[in-house]
């Protein structure tokens, strides 16, 4: 059974659809480094990985940043140019078959939930893990 979700910036110039096989292909999960934190304004950035060819924008042309993310990838983020709200990223080793996509971007969220954490390392002391998750300290862990 395919399934379609919907999704937006703010002020919803940039309007996108993803289309999976299933929930299952997509995988959400917390990233506690420190240049999620930057990018999404909080104490993790939430992402959900899905295949390059199930997003597409279906409303508007995204404006994108790509910089270093200080460990020599070169990282792209797609943003609305109008609102700033942040709807996906994607590094150069994932370029041609993945994104990224913020989650709080998705007009039902709930729907993709978190499978996972990244960098717990870098979890703030105040914050519990997502119960029933993987705990990684780093990305190859």
């Amino acid at each position: 059974m395919s399934v379609k979700l919907t999704g937006s910036c703010y002020c919803r110039n940039l309007e996108y659809v993803v289309e999976l096989d299933s929930t299952d292909d997509a995988r959400t999960s917390l990233c506690h480094c420190h240049n999620c934190k930057k990018a999404f304004g909080g104490n993790y950035g939430l992402t959900a990985k899905v295949p390059k060819d199930s997003f597409k924008y279906t409303k508007g042309k995204p404006k994108e940043h790509a910089a270093d993310n200080g460990s020599g990838t070169l990282l792209h983020r797609e943003f609305c140019d109008n609102c700033g709200s942040f709807i996906l990223e994607y590094g150069e080793e994932a370029k041609e078959h993945s994104r990224y996509i913020c989650v709080g971007s998705l007009d039902d969220p709930e729907a993709l939930p978190p499978k996972g954490e990244f960098f717990t390392k870098n979890r703030l002391s105040w914050m519990p893990p997502v119960p029933n998750t993987f705990q990684k300290q780093e990305i190859k862990d």
